[in-house]
Order: structure tokens, then sequence, then C-alpha cells
């Protein structure tokens, strides 16, 4: 088996997204397209670094049900390997969002199978497949909040997570809280917009700069906070505070584009780009993926 170069560790589920190109209001009933893809934080950051040349592997709970094996064959297709994944008893986890050409209206995430299955999804780090207690895993792992509270402090403190490059999403504004623990691990870089910057620092900010600033005061070991259209920044202890512009596009989607952002910074750093140049790159990979335009790190 070839050893992957970064571990996905979070939500692998269907995505079901509506979308129309007009305005949508409550209660209204529009024509649009409806896609099912795979997607997923940890998804959608794997299928990000598999495009781009790596070979990632996720961990994650997906179920033994007609829906999963079809989602383990499409997640294998994309080039990201599923020789990790606990399969479950429970039914398969699925994600639906509306957006209309403002962006995204609502959206509804089903990860109970995720939640479930708790530290199991871990195993292969502590039995000696991808690591041990005493030698654990010395690469990227990428890590989403779709994990419950409890499993997130395990990870903060667990040695089987003590050698790694720790990268850190939040799955929704509503679950970014859950991430304060983990964000203080030594070796860890958070990803979050803005707003979900103030949900964790308890007070909202005016830019991303302020905001990663704030985060690094809370105890983030690094930050980088995006702003949607506005200036993105990197915040780490010790260093200079850095923002870089968005460039302007006309945005076709929005789901996924944070994923991409953490995934194109975590691709070029992982090719020796500097902090300014990874940002840089992360950027005009957001742009480029809500355009629908083609990106090429």
């Amino acid at each position: 088996m070839t050893s992957p170069d970064i571990l996905c560790i979070g939500s692998v589920l269907w995505d079901i997204i509506g979308r129309t190109d007009g305005a949508l209001r409550a209660r209204g009933d529009v024509a649009g397209r409806i896609t099912r893809i795979p997607g997923g934080v940890a998804m959608n950051i794997a299928m990000t670094l598999a495009r781009f040349g790596l070979k990632p592997a996720v961990l994650t709970a997906i179920g033994a049900d007609p829906e999963g094996d079809e989602l383990i064959a499409a997640t294998d297709a994309l080039g990201v390997s599923t020789a990790y994944v606990f399969r479950t008893e429970l039914p398969t986890d699925r994600y639906m969002a509306i957006e209309d050409a403002s962006g995204l209206i609502a959206a509804i995430a089903d990860a109970h199978s995720l939640e479930a299955a708790g530290e199991a999804i871990l195993t292969p780090l502590a039995d000696g497949r991808l690591g041990r207690a005493q030698a654990p895993w010395r690469g990227p792992i990428a890590l989403d909040g779709n994990l419950t509270a409890g499993l997130l402090e395990q990870i903060a403190a667990s040695p089987l997570f003590a050698e790694a490059d720790l990268r850190i999403a939040p799955a929704s504004p509503g679950k970014a809280e859950r991430l304060i623990p983990v964000m203080r691990h030594a070796r860890a870089t958070l990803y979050v917009n803005r707003q979900e910057a103030g949900l964790i620092t308890g007070r909202a900010a005016d830019t991303a700069l302020e905001a990663a600033q704030a985060l690094v005061a809370a105890g983030a070991a690094r930050a980088l906070v995006t702003d949607g259209a506005r200036p993105a920044a990197d915040c780490a202890r010790g260093l200079e505070p850095l923002s870089h512009p968005a460039r302007a596009v006309q945005a076709r989607r929005v789901t996924g584009a944070g994923d991409t952002f953490m995934a194109a910074h975590l691709f070029a750093e992982t090719r020796g780009a500097d902090r300014l140049q990874a940002l840089t790159r992360a950027q005009d990979a957001a742009a480029a993926y809500v355009a629908y335009e083609d990106f090429h790190p």
C-alpha cells in the first residue's frame, strides 16, 4: 500500500446542493440545479490536494450501505485513499445546502455516523498502520470540526498527534467553538472565517487581520482568517502579521471555498512557499473556485 502524503480527518459524505442563478426568498420555489457529489470538509480538502498532485488519505466513518459503497468508489476514483476508513452500520452521512446568486441560503449537515464513530476513526494512527503512540505520525494532518467536542479535546492532548503538522478547519460557524482546545496545540494552524473567529474569541472583529490577531491572543499558535471578497490574514506567535487581498471575481458557488483556501495554502507550504506566497496562492485558489475557473498551484 502506498503511504499517504497527508491525512484528512473528519467528514466524508454526500453533498446534495441545490442552486439557482436568481434570488430565492423564504418559502420560495424556483428552478435550478441539484447535484450530489462527494463532500464534507475533510473530503473537500483531500480532493483539492489530490488534484494538486498529493496522495491524501481520509480517516472518517462511512456507512456500510449502498450509499456508502458508492461514496467509497467515488472517493477512490478522485485519487483519495479510503484504505483507512471506518465502516459503520449507521447510514452514510449527508449535507444538504440551498444556494442562490447571493450565496448560501441555508444548509443542514447530517454527520451523525461520524459523531457516533468517535475515536474508532483514529485507530490507524495507533495500531501501527499510520503510527503509534511511541512513533506518531509526523506529516501534515487536516482536521475538521465535524468531530465531537470530546474527541477534539482528546486529540489536543493525544501523543498520537504530538509530532503532526496539524491544520484545523471548522465545519460551520455553529461548531467553531469546538476548536478552542485543539487550536492551542503547539503545532496547530487554525483556518476560519471572520465570523467563526468572532465566535471563538467572543468578540467581533472588523477585519480578518484583527480577527487573526485576536485568535493568537486567545491561545492559537497560528491562525489564518478569511473574509469572503475582502483581504485574508495570517498571524502566528512571534511572527509578523500578514494580510493579502482577494481577487475580485463573480461568485458562482460558495460551498467548499474555505476548504479550497485551506488546501491550497497547505499545499503551497508543503512545496516550500513562504507565508506570503502561500497566502497569495490560497486567495487565488479560493477566487478561482467560486468563479468556476481552473487553478494550477
